[in-house]
């Protein structure tokens, strides 16, 4: 099994970019599907994008679509998140997690079994 972990997050402005990372410590992705979901404060958790390590294959939720990107880089056993166009609205701890198969969709939290402690992103105006 793996243990995803977190990196990057901080403080951005408004409209500005910020990449976070995953990394698999304790295994390999393989054949896993790793996700980013985030908490915004007060709120639920959500799901923001998925990739299937395998296939590269990527789902977006509808409100990032067009300013965020997951990939991944096979060299470093790590799944990427670069987001763009940031807006007060996606502050929100991010979690980094993974999932072995079978899946319950894309989105559905209960199609992960290992999830990371978290970094904190902050979009000020």
């Amino acid at each position: 099994q793996v243990q995803p972990v977190e990196s990057g997050g901080g403080l951005v402005q408004v409209g500005g970019s910020l990449r976070v990372s995953c990394a698999a410590s304790g295994g390999s992705f393989g054949s896993y599907m790793v996700g980013w979901f985030r908490q915004p404060p007060g709120k639920e958790r959500e799901f923001v994008a998925a990739i299937l390590w395998s296939l590269g294959t990527t789902y977006y939720a509808d409100f990032v679509k067009g300013r965020f990107t997951i990939s991944r880089d096979i060299a470093l056993n790590t799944v990427i998140l670069q987001m763009g166009s940031l807006n007060p609205e996606d502050t929100a701890i991010y979690y980094c997690t993974a999932g072995r198969p079978p899946w319950n969709g894309w989105s559905n939290a209960r199609s992960y079994d290992f999830w990371g402690q978290g970094t904190q992103v902050t979009v000020s105006s």
